[in-house]
């Protein structure tokens, strides 16, 4: 018995903008199809704005009620700029059929991005499996991608989603590390990256087997998949995942 799922992982650039951005998800959401799970690229409604972190925050709100209103059929996956006693976090949140399922702060922050001047870094812990539809699901964002030890807080995911703004300079470092957690974890992952001038794009789907489908000149990165290729990998090469 198969149980197949569409995936999506988006490739779009970020504007200036922060509704413009926003409606270009919710419109590409739209035509994904019920029962789609669409990862966008990392913060992808407002980029890392360092001079408009409270006005980031503050539209995050009304982004997190339309996302959840996008989601009622699908499943999204984005992360936004928000502010808690005086404090900034980058916060990676799931959207499925019209509820918020899951939500971590990213807790491995950027150096060369200054991002740990800018944002507080969450809990290792927070990084978690969580369900969708009856699958076990994981997420990493960004630079969290370069911590090993992290691949072990999501294992056993059959899905590992991973939101990023990756730079264009170290495109080979994300193309082969979101590979190599596929392979290493023995699940799908949906990888998407920004579209921006100086980003690494490389947004795909990738198998439990490592087969990569990709195209850095489209914005939308799609694959029905059949979700029995996890359990046929765990049991063609068992390294005790179940």
């Amino acid at each position: 018995m198969t149980f197949k799922k569409r995936l999506y992982a988006l490739q779009i650039k970020t504007k200036f903008n922060f509704d413009d951005n926003l409606k270009n998800i919710e419109n590409i959401s739209k035509n994904c199809g019920e029962s789609a799970i669409i990862v966008t690229p990392e913060v992808a409604v407002s980029g890392f704005c360092y001079q408009r972190m409270n006005e980031a925050s503050e539209f995050s709100k009304s982004a997190t009620e339309r996302l959840i209103k996008a989601s009622e059929d699908k499943t999204i996956v984005t992360t936004m700029i928000e502010k808690y006693n005086n404090k900034y976090y980058n916060n990676l949140k799931v959207f499925s059929r019209g509820v918020m399922v899951h939500k971590q702060t990213k807790s491995k922050l950027f150096p060369l991005g200054d991002e740990h001047n800018h944002f507080n870094a969450g809990k290792e812990g927070e990084i978690c499996l969580f369900d969708i539809d009856g699958i076990k699901c994981g997420a990493l964002n960004c630079f969290e991608l370069r911590f090993p030890h992290l691949w072990e807080l999501v294992r056993g995911a059959s899905i590992i989603f991973v939101p990023g703004q990756w730079g264009r300079e170290r495109k080979e470092h994300w193309e082969s590390l979101t590979r190599a957690l596929a392979i290493a974890n023995q699940a799908f992952v949906i990888c998407a990256d920004s579209a921006n001038d100086t980003m690494a794009k490389g947004s795909a789907i990738i198998s439990p087997f490592g087969v990569v489908i990709k195209d850095d000149k489209r914005e939308v990165v799609s694959s029905e998949v059949d979700l029995n290729e996890v359990q046929k990998m765990r049991k063609y090469i068992n390294v005790g995942l179940v």
